[in-house]
């Protein structure tokens, strides 16, 4: 098992985490959100949290551990409500808008750093121009990785305010030309899979469940595998690669694999691991379970 973490993103860090918290560093500004992975003690004190923390998440009815719930944030004094960070290395450079949501989220899931990173990587490798798709691609670091290598971008979410998200991230990183699709991700493998469309990359961030634009339900343990078998037929054989996350609870990267070798028939350079990130006290918090690969 590989466990990767974001080591080159130095506008974030992960302070501490602990008893359901985590306490980061996004640019000049330090937020304290729920963080349900996080089961044992913090290591700094509840005064030194309230010190640093510029931005604090309140959950409406006061379940920290629950990821789900809705709730607000308590901010002090010259805390914007909207602020931009930057992402360098080797040679991939773009920026993310991050504002404070109510789900607690700010735009970015930072643990994904080393996956953009390959992202990027995979992209310059292909000869002429890569064909990518970002299926569930929320504000688009993927996305952006893909397009700073070259490559022809597809980038699709059900919800369009974050692809309206997505769109300013572009405009902040000075690119231009992604495609912006708003639809149901498996409706729509499922149609290109039958008209035989085919991608270069395919990236697949998929939620535990949610909604598509018009309601569509989606449940992770009885979608994914019908999922991956469209993303399968539309991949390209050779001179191409695959990215999948998951974060549901309960998956392990040991599922994930299996998986994808059971579909893409045990590709030989395939990774499978953690998305892990470390807080300045040596705690590691993992947040995802992937697979890759390139072919």
């Amino acid at each position: 098992m590989i466990l990767l973490s974001p080591d080159n993103f130095t506008d974030y860090e992960l302070i501490d985490c602990g008893e359901f918290e985590k306490l980061e560093r996004f640019g000049r500004y330090v937020t304290r959100r729920p963080e349900p992975k996080a089961v044992w003690q913090k290591s700094m004190s509840e005064k030194e949290w309230a010190k640093l923390a510029h931005a604090s998440f309140v959950h409406e009815k006061g379940e920290r551990s629950n990821p789900d719930e809705r709730g607000t944030w308590s901010v002090k004094p010259g805390m914007p409500d909207r602020w931009i960070v930057g992402y360098k290395h080797n040679g991939l450079s773009f920026c993310l808008r991050l504002a404070l949501t109510s789900f607690k989220h700010v735009g970015v899931f930072p643990e994904q750093a080393s996956n953009w990173d390959y992202i990027y990587d995979a992209c310059r490798q292909i000869k002429g121009q890569p064909r990518v798709l970002n299926l569930f691609a929320y504000t688009g670091a993927a996305s952006l990785a893909a397009h700073a290598a070259g490559a022809d971008v597809t980038h699709l979410d059900s919800i369009k305010q974050t692809v309206t998200w997505a769109n300013e991230n572009q405009q902040a990183s000075h690119l231009d030309g992604i495609r912006w699709l708003v639809d149901d991700a498996l409706k729509f493998v499922q149609r290109h899979a039958r008209k035989g469309t085919k991608f270069n990359g395919i990236i697949l961030d998929p939620p535990a469940y949610g909604r598509g634009p018009n309601g569509e339900r989606w449940l992770l343990s009885e979608g994914i595998f019908d999922l991956i078998s469209c993303v399968e037929k539309m991949l390209e054989p050779t001179s191409s690669f695959l990215v999948m996350n998951l974060y549901a609870l309960g998956l392990s990267s040991v599922v994930s694999d299996t998986l994808t070798a059971s579909v893409f028939g045990n590709p030989q350079n395939r990774q499978s691991g953690e998305l892990i990130v470390e807080d300045s006290f040596g705690k590691k918090l993992s947040l995802s379970v992937f697979t890759r690969f390139v072919r």
